[in-house]
């Protein structure tokens, strides 16, 4: 059983050439999106169905694709809404200290004095660099900055990030 991860997802049509626009997930959009790349389009009750990336461009906060084989509105509005995602074998290997998103979400962050401090739900692409949300119970959502100073260990195996939070950065009292 292959397993796939999601890079972005098609959220509308751009223009009548069959062009697409993708809300990107992906650190990595040459890399993904370059012409010839194979990307998997999921669609609720359908069977994946395999796509050739024809043309890419950044437009605003979009990617814009084509694909082979698909050359006007008519052909490419059944795959609105549709979720782009690439198979573990395109995954590429990664820099030191790096990690792809699915690795990181669902980890549990244990802080300095080795408290739970919640699961990673979400990572947000801010430039500089990541954010992670931690989802806590029965407080509102912590936002983790991904720099060396705050997350001190990565740990895959066990499931869990040991983090350093700088004061002030949580909002309640302990």
């Amino acid at each position: 059983m292959t397993n796939y991860y999601e890079v972005g997802k098609i959220v509308n049509t751009h223009g009548i050439q069959g062009e697409v626009r993708v809300i990107s997930q992906t650190d990595f959009p040459e890399e993904r999106y370059q012409v010839g790349a194979t990307l998997y389009l999921f669609q609720e009750g359908k069977s994946p169905l395999k796509l050739t990336i024809a043309s890419h461009r950044q437009h605003k906060n979009f990617d814009l694709l084509t694909f082979e084989g698909y050359y006007n509105i008519n052909m490419v509005e059944p795959l609105r809404d549709g979720i782009l995602k690439v198979s573990e074998y395109q995954m590429g290997e990664l820099e030191e200290n790096e990690y792809y998103y699915h690795e990181i979400i669902g980890l549990t962050v244990i802080d300095e004095k080795d408290r739970e401090l919640g699961k990673i739900t979400e990572i947000l692409a801010t430039g500089a660099n990541d954010v992670w949300t931690v989802k806590r119970k029965n407080k509102k959502d912590a936002l983790i900055p991904y720099i060396e100073s705050v997350v001190k260990e990565i740990d895959l195996d066990a499931g869990k990030v040991y983090v350093e939070v700088p004061e002030g950065l949580l909002d309640d009292a302990d």
